[in-house]
């Protein structure tokens, strides 16, 4: 197989391949989305990486991505799922950590960005600092004594 950007393409070659209209393609390469065609006039042509930087795209938009952040992570940016909307009909799974009477820690772990390790870590850590406080100040000045 060749290399990408071995490949030619003419315009209607590369939107077609790309299953975008004309327009959208000149679109995105005024925004910069796209690289501009190698050559001019009717000699101009594209090349596989044209054609990869118009699936990223793409796929991204389709996704619900704006084409600021595509923008952004076309640059470099490091990629992040966007957070889907909230509204009416979504389904969210919630952890709960019940401390102590009264004392409770919710968590949705996906919008918070943690893996479940992470959760039982924090939740952990949470019981561990709540028996602590709850201990008195002075014994949790001791433990900092004692660790250091």
């Amino acid at each position: 197989m060749a290399a990408p950007d071995s490949r030619r393409f003419a315009f209607d070659e590369l939107c077609s391949l790309a299953e975008l209209p004309r327009r959208t393609v000149r679109y995105y390469i005024e925004l910069g989305l796209v690289d501009r065609p190698i050559g001019e006039t009717r000699a101009a042509y594209y090349t596989g990486r044209h054609l990869d930087q118009l699936l990223q795209v793409r796929k991204w938009t389709q996704a619900g991505v704006s084409l600021d952040r595509v923008r952004e992570l076309l640059h470099g940016a490091p990629p992040q799922v966007p957070p889907r909307p909230r509204g009416p009909g979504t389904v969210e799974v919630w952890s709960h950590l019940v401390v102590a009477d009264g004392l409770e820690l919710a968590i949705e772990p996906g919008r918070a960005g943690l893996t479940p390790e992470q959760v039982r870590a924090l939740f952990a850590g949470v019981t561990e600092l709540f028996e602590r406080v709850r201990s008195g100040p002075d014994d949790a000045h001791d433990n900092r004594k004692k660790t250091t």
